[in-house]
């Protein structure tokens, strides 16, 4: 594999979904349609059969799944609201080029292997991350997925029904994750490890517990001049407070905490708002450390919201535990690939929800510039070669 050849599939994806101020790829538009119409034509070249599960994901087997044991690969198309190209993408690309290196390298699978694209992993247009992989596994009630909305009232069973699919079949697809023996998905790395390393390629060796949580504040609504400050019921002035204590709380035990969405209602810059709602993105080396976090900004938003006369409502949208990847699987990626670096990440992804159902592996391909959900996120074409040819070296290794 060199980066030429990477780039010619790499350059008929690309263009999809890309805006002035990054990319738009949320589930179920035009965008993930026409990727999915990609992710169809490269499979029909390669003679793989396509098929969609219970949980929306898209599939392509050479071999079949009913023979068992399968080995899977691939990430997600979708991106966060004005996100970078090789988020998700990577994977999957990566993954019809390895089946590429193996078939013109004589590999003939004794396990199936497959390539799956799951729906809304970045949770940009739903709020709950991962939930292809969390359908698939149970993880998430069916129910309750049909009935999230997006920014503009839409919920996940309506945005399916105005794409031609049918809602209706969302549950856990049992048959399709007992006949799966290995996940292992490839992923452009967020942060600067491997370049401090000089090297191209990494394992993970575990993903940090995270989790979002939604924040109500509650006030009165009022006029902005003509409201006194002592008179004042303001949310707004709770949830700055919150943005700032949760820094302070994720710095003081070496966590990490971010709020990057903030929705005020009425919205309006002369009216004083009587609804203010901020989403916590929050992750830390072990659970206790991250409940720390949470407990501490909770403890302390309440206070404020007291002395501030108004009201706080918290909720957990989506916790995930820290996940150890399976030991033996990542020893032996990493001493196959050469011993090339093992580290571990704090981003959460779909492989983090396979892992409690079958062993699981993720490759790391590196980012020189450590950005990542965002526009400038980059990794050398060279790079993204070098990473099809490990992806293409583990799928030998575990199935051929």
């Amino acid at each position: 594999m060199d980066a030429a050849e990477f780039r010619a599939l790499w350059d008929g994806l690309s263009p999809i979904g890309r805006s002035k101020r990054g990319y738009e790829r949320y589930s179920w538009t035009d965008a993930d349609q026409q990727c999915r119409n990609w992710f169809r034509t490269q499979a029909d070249k390669r003679g793989m059969e396509v098929e969609t599960g219970r949980s929306g994901n898209i599939f392509a087997w050479w071999g079949s799944l009913s023979d068992g044991d399968a080995v899977l690969t691939g990430s997600h198309f979708d991106s966060v609201p004005h996100g970078g190209a090789f988020d998700g993408p990577l994977g999957i690309v990566s993954a019809f080029l390895a089946i590429d290196v193996l078939r013109r390298t004589g590999a003939k699978p004794r396990r199936p292997i497959g390539i799956v694209a799951f729906t809304e992993e970045e949770g940009g247009r739903f709020g709950v991350p991962c939930v292809g992989s969390r359908l698939m596994t149970g993880a998430l009630d069916p129910d309750v997925a049909r009935n999230l909305t997006d920014r503009d009232g839409i919920t996940l069973a309506e945005a399916m029904e105005a794409s031609a699919a049918d809602p209706s079949i969302l549950g856990v697809d049992r048959d399709r994750l007992a006949n799966l023996g290995a996940f292992v998905e490839l992923h452009i790395e967020q942060g600067r490890a491997l370049d401090a390393e000089d090297a191209p390629v990494g394992v993970a060796s575990a993903i940090w517990p995270h989790g979002r949580w939604r924040f109500t504040f509650t006030g009165e609504a009022n006029h902005a001049g003509t409201t006194v400050m002592a008179d004042r019921h303001d949310p707004m002035l709770t949830a700055a407070f919150m943005v700032l204590a949760a820094r302070k709380e994720a710095r003081i035990v070496g966590g990490i905490a971010t709020v990057g969405r903030l929705d005020a209602e009425p919205g309006a810059a002369n009216v004083i708002p009587g609804t203010v709602r901020a989403w916590l993105d929050a992750r830390a080396p072990d659970e206790a450390v991250l409940g720390q976090i949470v407990d501490g900004i909770e403890s302390k938003v309440v206070d404020r919201a007291e002395r501030d006369r108004t009201r706080v409502a918290i909720e957990a949208e989506s916790e995930t535990p820290l996940v150890e990847f399976d030991a033996g699987l990542r020893d032996r990626i990493a001493e196959l690939l050469g011993g090339v670096p093992i580290l571990p990440t704090g981003a959460g992804h779909d492989a983090a929800v396979l892992a409690q159902h079958v062993p699981t592996a993720m490759l790391f391909v590196r980012n020189r510039t450590g950005v990542s959900h965002a526009p400038g996120e980059k990794a050398d074409y060279e790079d993204c070669a070098a990473g099809a040819d490990a992806l293409a070296a583990v799928l030998r290794e575990l199935a051929c």
